[in-house]
């Protein structure tokens, strides 16, 4: 499981922790679990993707993850506008969910750069 050993998903990791400790005692029961679910849905795609068999998969996954950023940093906008996280905690979890989206994005650039492109056998 060397995906336990990036440090996009150790970061994606605690700041699903953190918002899902956050968001635990919030009313809104569709934005609480909107919310829970996109940040749960970052790190579960870098894993799942890495544990797939080709490079490409993996990427795909990676992009599903920086989707779930996306979707996460949107919600966690919403929850701090709401007042249902305070605004100074909010707006940290805002920050790292941005940071983590690009730290996504390099790893996508990365990984990219690996893939060959298989040209064929062309008669000349």
């Amino acid at each position: 499981m060397h995906f336990r050993k990036l440090d996009v998903w150790q970061r994606s990791y605690q700041l699903a922790l953190s918002v899902c400790k956050e968001v635990k005692s919030c009313k809104d029961y569709g934005l609480k679990d909107q919310i829970s679910r996109s940040s749960v849905s970052v790190p579960s795609n870098i894993a799942e993707g890495a544990e797939r068999q080709t490079a490409k998969d993996n990427i795909r996954f990676l992009y599903f993850a920086k989707g779930s950023c996306g979707e996460l940093l949107t919600q966690l906008m919403l929850a701090r506008d709401l007042n249902y996280i305070p605004e100074q905690r909010a707006d940290a979890l805002i920050n790292e969910s941005i940071e983590v989206s690009r730290m996504i994005g390099g790893l996508i650039k990365y990984r990219s750069s690996q893939i060959k492109e298989d040209c064929g056998e062309y008669e000349l």
